[in-house]
């Protein structure tokens, strides 16, 4: 088990139901075995856009359609028919409170809704947000890797406020895209 890869994305197909009692992820119409797919031991399921469902990491590959997760404590509930996605990011960050599910939360600095999310960044994508303008700007990563990002709106300025953190430096495969970090 991998403590990280360098893909953002490994599989995102269909809907999935959380059966937190049992540990276990169902897939509706998955192939989680199939070895094209890439899915592996240590890889983490994101449940839910934004997070809402959590996260865990994949401890076994069951069947095409079941994958039990080593723990439970990074998901919020039992859910059905949710979007999810599998990456290699680090799984050290599930239990970083600071990146902690779900996505968006309301924190002690910051009445509105504060972001927190990591996204695998390649040099493409760096170079697109340093030379960006306006706040697409502010997304602008110090190098490629696993980067966390916090967004809010400072309260007394209503400007938006980003930080990045780089997690873990290196190289990323372009295989995801996303509208915070585009190629173009």
């Amino acid at each position: 088990m991998a403590l990280w890869g360098n893909r953002e994305l490994v599989y995102d197909f269909s809907t999935i139901t959380v059966d937190l009692d049992a540990g276990t992820i169902t897939g509706s119409g998955t192939t989680f075995t199939d070895s094209a797919v890439g899915i592996s031991t240590g890889n983490v399921i994101t449940v839910g856009a934004g997070a809402t469902g959590g996260y865990a990491v994949i401890k076994t590959i069951d069947s095409d359609t079941v994958i039990s997760v080593a723990t439970t404590d990074f998901l919020i509930g039992n859910s059905s028919g949710v979007t999810y996605t599998i990456s290699e990011e680090p799984i050290y960050t599930l239990g970083d409170s600071a990146y902690r599910a779900p996505d968006a939360k309301t924190v002690g600095y910051s009445t509105s809704p504060v972001t927190t999310a990591v996204y695998g960044i390649d040099a493409t994508e760096v170079g697109v947000a340093n030379t960006a303008t306006g706040d697409a700007r502010k997304y602008a990563p110090a190098h490629s890797g696993w980067v966390g990002i916090t967004t809010y709106i400072q309260e007394s300025t209503g400007e938006l406020r980003v930080k990045t953190e780089v997690l873990v430096a290196g190289g990323i495969a372009n295989d995801a895209e996303d509208t915070v970090y585009p190629d173009a």
